[in-house]
């Protein structure tokens, strides 16, 4: 797994690719929780090259979307491949998680 991140004022955008799994996920885990306990900070998270999603990368965005919304912030994700939007779908997450098609989608009212 690969990790990128664009640092804005108030924002983030994570681009993630490869496998979210068992042993990649802690280290999504850590920057993304560490932006989450910025006060206002929203992350936007790319999913176009992630390939692979399990239950431990669903905890990883379940707390970072805690954190977030407790420090005021907005945890935004684009670009589901269909699987993982599958699963989403599935597990009802796409209820829970703020999911849009593109990221100029995902960036409306972030500045």
């Amino acid at each position: 797994m690969e990790i990128n991140i664009e640092r804005g004022r108030n924002y983030a955008v994570i681009h993630v690719s490869g496998d979210i799994d068992l042993y990649t996920s802690p280290q999504l885990r850590q920057e993304m929780l560490k932006l989450a306990t910025k006060k206002n900070m929203a992350i936007l998270v790319n999913f176009r090259d992630v390939t692979y999603m399990d239950s431990s990368g669903v905890a990883t965005l379940v707390e970072t979307l805690q954190l977030t919304k407790r420090n005021g912030g907005k945890l935004r994700l684009f670009h589901l491949a269909q699987p993982i939007k599958d699963l989403f779908e599935l597990s009802r997450l796409d209820r829970v998680f703020d999911v849009y098609e593109t990221e100029q989608q995902a960036r409306e009212g972030i500045s």
